[in-house]
């Protein structure tokens, strides 16, 4: 060890040792955040992309990468099924996610229900990259869970949700769907 090393290395260790006490006194950490991932697939059966979904204090954080989607803006919901069946062009998911009384749209007195959110905007290049935060669903227990007993799903649609029209915002075809959490037997 050289002259300088010898000098530091001490009062280094002082430093580490102080924080690691610091850290020791701390609270414990609550419990770990709920979270889910699933895999995209289009019509045809085959993987495009990725979502991920972190329960907030505040909602649903939720991570979308998915490619190959037609340029143009897309509704983007969840589902209340958790079934995505090619075969059925994704109709197995059901309709919105709508626990309560709350009615479709982000514009329409009374709405939004939980499956509701922002359209997401995709480029030329076909990839939609995106973050959104859903205050209207959770994924712990309870009547606004992604996780109840028929488990739910997410879609990308052909077209753009007009935010009012019910019960569905005239959002088209679905072009995509995730299983979040599969039905309970």
């Amino acid at each position: 060890m050289n002259r300088y090393a010898r000098m530091i290395a001490p009062g280094l260790a002082a430093v580490f040792m102080s924080q690691a006490a610091v850290a020791g006194d701390a609270a414990a950490p609550g419990p770990l955040p709920l979270t889910a991932e699933a895999k995209v697939m289009g019509v045809d059966g085959k993987e495009v992309g990725t979502v991920s979904l972190h329960d907030t204090p505040t909602g649903v954080l939720v991570h979308v990468h998915v490619m190959g989607v037609p340029a143009g803006d897309h509704g983007f919901h969840f589902h209340e099924k958790g079934t995505c069946d090619p075969a059925d062009k994704f109709a197995s998911a059901g309709a919105h996610f709508a626990a309560g009384a709350a009615m479709h749209g982000l514009m329409v007195d009374g709405g939004p229900h939980g499956g509701d959110m922002p359209n997401q905007h995709v480029g030329a290049d076909g990839m939609l990259m995106a973050q959104v935060l859903n205050t209207g669903v959770t994924l712990a227990a309870g009547d606004k869970s992604l996780a109840d007993a028929d488990g739910s799903a997410l879609v990308i649609h052909a077209a753009a949700d007009d935010y009012s029209s019910q019960p569905a915002g005239n959002a088209g075809a679905r072009i995509a769907c995730a299983v979040i959490y599969p039905p309970k037997s």
